[in-house]
């Protein structure tokens, strides 16, 4: 089965070049490089607020093993069985933790097929948060059917960077 864009929704299934598959302890350093790439190109007036060996000891310590995390990769192996990180979903319930993607892997369908991965692991409901500047990532998840449903000045965050809470329900 394949989702609108195309994409392979059995997990694991590779198609069009990009397979899904779980993340695990050994993806900590290839999934640190990339949401720090991604970061720093999307969203470039971010304060850094940790250092990169502080970010690979979160998600190494906390994004692996407390939410369920799927990597969109490569097809081509590299000998290992797995192929390059394009980028990557965290989940933790009904909660979409993060979202991101290789700077060079944007606008190719790799964050539609990663968020509905997340959107067939929840219940039926997701939420998230995105800075307010962030407006691909806004009108992204606008697109896919998400809703502005609070708005904040920041606080909230360590970046101090006001903030759009939005919401999914597969009800519409």
């Amino acid at each position: 089965m394949t989702t609108a864009d195309g994409h392979a929704r059995n997990d694991g299934v590779r198609d069009g070049g990009v397979r899904l598959r779980r993340a695990t302890a050994e993806d900590a350093g290839p999934l640190t490089r990339l949401f720090l790439a991604s970061r720093a190109a999307a969203m470039p007036y971010l304060p850094k607020v940790h250092s990169d060996e502080d970010t690979l000891a979160w998600m190494t310590h906390v994004v692996l093993p407390g939410t369920t995390v799927w990597i969109a990769e490569t097809g081509a192996g590299n000998g290992t069985g797995r192929g390059e990180p394009l980028g990557f979903v965290s989940v933790d319930g009904a909660e979409l933790e993060h979202l991101y993607l290789r700077p060079d892997a944007r606008r190719r369908g790799i964050g539609s097929l990663l968020l509905d991965r997340a959107r067939r692991s929840s219940a039926g409901e997701l939420t998230l948060y995105v800075f307010r500047r962030n407006t691909d990532a806004r009108a992204f998840y606008e697109r896919h059917g998400f809703t502005a449903i609070a708005f904040d000045d920041g606080s909230r965050n360590e970046e101090r960077e006001p903030d759009v809470r939005y919401r999914w329900t597969a009800n519409g």
